[in-house]
């Protein structure tokens, strides 16, 4: 199948490019950014000799002739594509344009202005909506904090109290290559903060996908990628975390249980989701850790373009950590 990708430059860009190298059924046929005119192989010299392309002016015209098109844009800029796209290609949409409900995404946001496809489209955590996903071209790939968040509050949902509070922590990769003051290196180095705590974008995102009362408190971690997340919530009544966890990830491939805290270093540079929970009395400890950019990101877009192309759902993803 040919592939396109829109923000190939960016930091998850690249690593859907790395993906997609070594997958066997999609091709990378178009690369394309808001002006054009570099190279890939510019931008990441580590690409010389192994994928080399010229990045083309955005051409929404030529997109439609792609069996499928990523989209690794930032919001509005991705609505406003899919707006001129949908009906005639695959979409998987990086940003979180069609993610949320449209009151959501406009308190959260902006106005939107492609809501009627809020309705055509699927919220891409595989593990949960896999049904849902593989009936609809246009994929809304979750953010990073709420995959890892969903995916640890997932098989606890009916036990315990409404109200949980997420303590996450990112690598400064979640941010993105755009230089800012909280990104800059002497910011970040030995240095550990949280930032917009309660209000961040990826709290609506969270409650909307559990219907859960969440206090998100993201954080940021001197590290350039990976993400941990832990999660305090009240039991309504007594279970073992662990047997409830296996039990409803029995089936998946890319979710781990592990019987001790899990490490940001076990997951980077995989597909991989893995959990560990625990209680005390009527209190629930979950921990989850995935790889920011992949799962939380590229890898899981793919994932999400091997649903609705009928392929595999786990063909071309990776699985082995970067160690040491």
């Amino acid at each position: 199948m040919n592939i396109a990708i829109v923000g190939a430059s960016g930091y998850t860009g690249f690593e859907l490019i790395k993906i997609l190298l070594n997958h066997p059924k999609f091709k990378i046929k178009g690369l394309f950014g808001s002006s054009g005119g570099e190279r890939i192989e510019d931008i990441y010299s580590s690409l010389k000799g192994v994928f080399e392309c010229e990045i083309e002016k955005l051409d929404t015209e030529k997109l439609k002739t792609f069996d499928l098109v990523f989209l690794a844009v930032p919001h509005k800029t991705a609505m406003s594509i899919v707006k001129e796209i949908y009906g005639h290609t695959k979409i998987v949409d990086f940003s979180a344009d069609y993610r949320l409900n449209q009151k959501n995404y406009e308190d959260f946001y902006c106005p939107h202005i492609n809501p009627v496809n809020l309705e055509n489209s699927a919220y891409g955590l595989p593990e949960i909506f896999r049904d849902y996903i593989k009936n609809k071209t246009l994929i809304a790939n979750p953010g990073c904090y709420p995959t890892a968040t969903i995916l640890a509050l997932y098989p606890f949902i009916d036990y315990i109290e409404n109200d949980v509070f997420v303590d996450a922590k990112s690598g400064v990769s979640g941010a993105g290559k755009k230089l800012n003051e909280t990104t800059h290196f002497v910011k970040d180095n030995e240095n550990f903060f949280a930032y917009n705590p309660i209000k961040h974008r990826h709290s609506i995102e969270i409650a909307e996908k559990t219907g859960l009362n969440v206090t998100f408190v993201p954080q940021l971690l001197p590290i350039s990628r990976g993400m941990q997340i832990s999660i305090y919530a009240k039991l309504k009544r007594d279970i073992e975390p662990i047997e409830v966890l296996r039990e409803k990830y029995k089936n998946e491939e890319f979710i781990r249980i592990f019987d001790k805290p899990v490490e940001i270093k076990q997951v980077v540079g995989t597909h991989f989701c893995d959990i560990f929970a625990m209680k005390n009395k009527n209190m629930l400890f979950i921990n989850s850790v995935i790889d920011n950019l992949l799962r939380g990101a590229s890898s899981q877009a793919v994932t999400n373009a091997n649903l609705i192309c009928g392929f595999d759902e786990g063909l071309g993803l990776p699985k082995m950590a970067f160690n040491p």
